[in-house]
């Protein structure tokens, strides 16, 4: 059936995380906004993701580090060391609630910006259905119509084809981050960041947790990376490798997990589980091929370097294009295209491709990661001569004060040029350290640019330099 009175509006934007680069700055253009999100505004970040888990994360670091007391000759006793979990997550819950509830009045006072709460679907490239019920097309529904469309809808967690899974009260990243009950076990089925990150809260705020791992943890980072966290993170916690399951069974509020482990079947109980594999772009609730417009073949969105898709009037970023899931290269997209489209094409400026800064990221569990650039395998798969600088913490005079016997700074460069290409950490602070890297990348330091930099003695940067010391006889 064809849409009936449609409402039309200038711009709409599906998504209120970085989707935001565009609501107000549009609106306040004189642009007819009308802003789709059927959650809280705010997007995953603010609401499902950074925000909340690292406001969980900080109090377990805080843990660990009394648990750990006695390699400092200070005494605690341990077994006295507790958490009021349910008073964690109800301060965490009513901070994040709190700040994605200030964002409606200031979009409800603009004469130009319309909300709309609910679920939205592709009719054709500029009509989108507004769903009555979620998930489910009626003849009830509204439809709205755009000159002008900015698919910035994210992506949610993927839920694994595991028989018998489907039904029980498993858990994903948006129920462990409201969870105030604490589980005596907890099976963690995922090995990236997220599974990393809220597995090591979980366990160190009064669970025993169990990691079951298809391959190998954090395996997007350098390899020597993966290996000492794999090392480390062993030590800390139960972790099973090259697992393939089998089914999932809950009974008497207990679930049992049915693996396959290198051959060996085996069975793992526990009366928590967080499923942590992944996950998917929203391309499929937003019926995106009603538009015409081209996904990859994981289903995320593929947009040209002006982040356009192949349907002109329609752009699209952040988790949903599947190019780099972060909030922070998501708003410098959402930035680029609300200066290309709204600021330099009217001007009749010509349009410059998005040119991406090095990305960096960070992983916040313990120990801590941070990257940016080129990995050692990702140098060699592309055929570059390399030279590697790598300081372990304890070569370091602030190591020494941590009494450090993990974790180092590895530095990737190029050998002909002698610049930096890459950087990597693994240890306390790592997603401070990365920062100076970043900046060196960003700006083309060689290896001695960077040794002619002063370090703070006695700071933990002074890793960095040391790395560029053992670089620099092999070059």
């Amino acid at each position: 059936m064809a849409p009936i009175n449609p409402t039309e509006f200038d711009v709409i934007v599906i998504g209120s995380g970085s989707g935001s680069k565009i609501t107000r700055p549009a609106a306040n253009l004189g642009n007819k906004v009308a802003i789709v999100e059927k959650g809280p505004l705010g997007g995953t970040c603010l609401n499902r993701g950074c925000i909340p888990s690292k406001m969980l994360i900080h109090p377990a670091d805080v843990i660990n580090e009394i648990e750990h007391a006695k390699t400092y000759d200070i005494s605690v006793p341990i077994n006295e060391v507790s958490i009021d979990k349910a008073k964690l997550v109800n301060y965490v819950t009513t901070y994040v609630d709190g700040e994605s509830a200030s964002i409606d009045p200031a979009y409800a006072k603009h004469p130009n910006i319309t909300h709309i709460k609910k679920e939205c679907a592709f009719v054709d490239d500029h009509t989108l259905r507004i769903r009555k019920t979620e998930g489910v097309n009626s003849d009830e529904d509204t439809y709205i119509t755009g000159k002008k469309i900015f698919v910035v809808a994210g992506a949610r967690p993927i839920i694994p084809k595991i028989p018998g899974l489907e039904g029980t009260p498993f858990m994903t990243s948006t129920e462990v981050l409201r969870c105030e009950k604490t589980f005596k076990r907890v099976i963690v089925i995922g090995g990236g960041y997220i599974a990393t990150e809220l597995g090591y809260y979980l366990g160190k705020t009064g669970s025993k947790v169990t990691f079951l791992v298809r391959s190998g943890f954090v395996k997007n980072e350098d390899i020597q990376v993966q290996e000492e966290f794999t090392k480390i993170f062993s030590e800390m916690f139960e972790c099973h490798f090259k697992t393939q399951f089998k089914k999932v069974e809950y009974n008497n509020e207990i679930f049992k997990v049915y693996v396959d482990e290198n051959g060996e079947e085996k069975v793992y109980e526990a009366e928590g589980l967080f499923v942590a594999t992944g996950v998917t772009p929203n391309t499929d609730i937003l019926e995106v091929k009603n538009a015409g417009i081209e996904l990859d073949s994981r289903g995320y969105i593929k947009v040209d370097d002006y982040l356009r898709t192949n349907v002109p009037h329609i752009w699209s970023w952040g988790d949903i294009i599947g190019r780099n899931l972060f909030r922070h290269s998501a708003n410098f997209e959402g930035e680029y295209a609300f200066r290309t489209v709204f600021e330099e094409a009217p001007k009749g400026i010509e349009i410059k491709p998005i040119d991406y800064p090095p990305v960096p990221h960070a992983i916040f569990t313990n120990p801590q990661i941070g990257g940016v650039g080129l990995t050692e395998q990702s140098a060699k798969a592309k055929g570059i001569d390399y030279v590697i600088g790598l300081c372990p913490y304890k070569n370091s005079a602030m190591g020494d004060a941590l009494r450090s016997k993990d974790g180092f700074v590895k530095l990737i460069f190029e050998r002909s040029s002698r610049k930096l290409i890459g950087a990597h950490i693994i240890g306390v602070e790592a997603s401070n350290m990365i920062h100076m890297c970043i900046a060196f990348l960003q700006f083309g330091a060689t290896v001695d640019d960077m040794l002619r930099t002063i370090y703070i003695h006695p700071a933990l940067p002074e890793l960095v330099r040391n790395a560029c010391r053992r670089a620099l006889p092999n070059f």
